[in-house]
């Protein structure tokens, strides 16, 4: 065999590889944000089922404070809607909205000691707080893996392969202004 021709096969070896290597990579990252979104979309779950009773235990302590409850059932109903959707825009603002209706139900029930010294309560508020940070860290998590995914896409030379074999960008989850503001205590108690 002529060197030249094991030259080029060598070459056309290395090059295989390598297209093989880096596809094989942007699969890796793509199914990486499927699983982060699946790791968020369970804790999603675990607090809808629970919100439900924190609403019925609230109900029964905090009578005039339908508003409040309102508001949190109807964030409930839109992250529920997102979420099926798979509209990770829409699930951001209806996270704001839902995290914003929880912390004033929560500040509102400080006003109703005897909600406030319930058993049920207490084991729901902690229950909730903790699948909050729970879905805080895995958004974390999930934002930095598709981070990981649009940068790859978006370099050389992945992005030659992302572009020819139909790779999109993945959308963050971020939340709105609203939810880092304090929350209007005059608003609540006015």
């Amino acid at each position: 065999m002529d060197t030249t021709l094991i030259v080029l096969l060598a070459v056309i070896v290395v090059a295989a590889l390598y297209f093989i290597s880096l596809y094989n990579h942007l699969i890796r990252l793509k199914h990486g944000v499927t699983r982060a979104w699946a790791n968020i979309d369970v804790l999603l779950k675990q607090r809808h089922d629970e919100l439900p009773k924190l609403v019925e235990t609230c109900k029964q302590h905090m009578g005039y404070e339908q508003k409040t409850l309102t508001a949190v059932i109807e964030a409930r109903s839109a992250v529920a809607s997102a979420r099926e959707q798979g509209d990770v825009g829409a699930l951001g603002r209806a996270e704001t909205q839902l995290r914003v209706g929880l912390g004033n139900l929560f500040a509102v029930a400080e006003d109703y000691p005897d909600l406030t010294a319930s058993d049920s309560f207490h084991h729901l508020r902690s229950r909730i707080t903790g699948l909050e940070s729970g879905i805080a860290d895995r958004r974390e998590y999930y934002n930095d893996s598709v981070n990981h995914l649009n940068v790859r896409i978006e370099q050389f030379p992945d992005v030659i392969i992302a572009r020819r074999y139909g790779f999109k960008a993945a959308e963050l989850l971020e939340f709105e202004d609203a939810e880092k503001a304090d929350v209007d205590m005059q608003q609540l108690f006015g």
